[in-house]
């Protein structure tokens, strides 16, 4: 299928590189991408195509990938067949149990049933000495879906000694949490790690759970190995674990004020940081009842600020001014400039950070404004191509029924409670659809949806709707 696939070319654009599918029902090729494939199955009402790439049938009326046992059995003979003529490994070895294996299993005196109402996952974490910070985040993570089924499946393989590396210890940790044991767990040998790898973080004062999160990642990113084996030191071109699953692509435009020349970078992110009204950074929230207002399904009740606003208020053209002039390449001298923030990319797993503390020289202080969040989030509004379209005058608010790329579900809330001074860390995470979980230290209680919107939100954490392979 892969050498199929780079000998063919979409019947639209002349591209190769873009996902190529090709129609079931006729003879026609369109890539994924720029969606030429969706306009076809939309006017000649062919809903089914193949990834040319991977051997996936999508199904347009889904609007998903659908699978058949035979037509898998098929595409796995197929791709092994291109690989090897290509001189190309399977980039995970699959395992496929052998019959003394499949025996074992059914005669598992432990073996469980998973029902839709399993709560499987589910565990307290200790706290061993303000460690609050810590595990509220180890609860967000190990029901982010995708990082789950990475170390479910063992498919790190450590070039490390294992008593050092984070991810072998982030591997035993959800082995730990999906064993079915319901007693809470002990993670010291998380927290010696952390201690050791992160600095900053060693000791049992008070720490930020946001800084917690960025350093664990970091650490998790410097210990994965890349699919070729190259050590994952750089985040502009890594295939760790952790990029595929949290790294975005963060477009800064800065637009010259005399000659209009832009400057266009794009950054890797982790996470987005967001200002609050009430902080020293001026915010002028938009009206209520103004355009996008209800954007996402967020409502302004009591003049109330949505995550919808913050994002905007992100991604708004900034005027720098006489103090911060930046030399144009197209005037070649110092000019004032604006300066605005687009999503080039967005990655599977978006993380938001309401910037509740706020530390300055003169101030130190924690700012409670309540920020609405909803359940489903569509950040099409914020992509660099929206904006481009607007400028080109083609966008349009109505949503494009095969446009599912850029929507998301929520999953995980961690929340902090106090002051500044002294505080503590719980999560809400969700199981299954509608299920949600309060995770604070040992202790796991039912919460509702409610329970979950109401809170005021430190850190939210959206899984992509609709997940696309490259």
């Amino acid at each position: 299928m892969l050498i199929m696939a780079k000998s063919c070319i979409c019947h639209m654009c002349g591209a190769h590189l873009n996902r190529l599918h090709s129609c079931l029902s006729c003879v026609f090729f369109g890539c994924f991408t720029k969606k030429h494939i969706h306009e076809h199955a939309k006017n000649k009402r062919h809903n089914l195509a193949v990834d040319l790439l991977y051997g996936g049938i999508y199904c347009f009326v889904c609007q998903d990938y659908i699978y058949d046992k035979d037509m898998e059995q098929i595409a796995k003979e197929e791709q092994r067949k291109a690989w090897k003529l290509q001189g190309v490994g399977e980039k995970y070895s699959t395992w496929e149990p052998t019959k003394r294996e499949l025996e074992l299993l059914r005669h598992n005196p432990k073996r469980r049933k998973i029902t839709t109402n399993c709560t499987i996952g589910l565990r307290g974490l200790i706290n061993l000495g303000n460690t609050c910070f810590m595990n509220c985040i180890v609860q967000a993570l190990t029901h982010t879906p995708l990082l789950r089924d990475f170390f479910l499946s063992d498919r790190h393989k450590c070039e490390m000694q294992s008593n050092s590396c984070l991810v072998c210890e982030m591997s035993q940790l959800f082995q730990e949490f999906y064993s079915g044991h319901r007693s809470p767990h002990i993670p010291f040998r998380l927290l010696h790690l952390v201690w050791t790898h992160a600095r900053h973080l060693a000791g049992y004062e008070q720490q930020d759970a946001h800084e917690f999160l960025i350093a664990a990642l970091d650490v998790l990113h410097r210990h994965c190995k890349d699919d070729n084996g190259k050590k994952a030191n750089n985040p502009n071109n890594c295939n760790c674990i952790i990029d595929q699953i949290f790294t975005g692509g963060l477009q800064s435009d800065v637009t010259c004020q005399v000659c209009h020349g832009v400057s266009t970078t794009i950054d890797p992110f982790w996470d987005i940081s967001l200002d609050l009204p009430g902080s020293s950074t001026p915010f002028w929230p938009l009206s209520p009842g103004g355009d996008g207002s209800t954007l996402n399904g967020e409502s302004h009740l009591s003049g109330a600020t949505t995550l919808t606003d913050c994002l905007r208020r992100f991604t708004r053209p900034e005027h720098l001014g006489s103090s911060a002039k930046i030399k144009c390449s197209g005037c070649h001298s110092y000019q004032e400039s604006t300066k605005q923030l687009t999503m080039k990319k967005l990655p599977i797993v978006a993380c938001f950070h309401l910037k509740r503390f706020e530390h300055s020289a003169k101030l130190r202080r924690k700012i409670p404004t309540y920020v609405s969040f909803p359940l489903e989030l569509d950040m099409t509004p914020f992509m660099a191509s929206s904006k481009e379209s607007r400028m080109n005058g083609q966008y349009q608010q109505s949503v494009d029924v095969f446009n599912n790329d850029n929507k998301y579900s929520l999953f995980a809330v961690v929340n902090h409670q106090g002051t500044l001074e002294s505080g503590h860390y719980t999560t809400f995470i969700r199981q299954h659809k509608d299920q949600w979980f309060k995770c604070d230290d040992a202790v796991i209680t039912k919460a509702s949806i409610k329970d979950v919107l109401d809170s005021e939100g430190y850190l939210l954490f959206y899984h992509k709707q609709f997940l696309e392979y490259e």
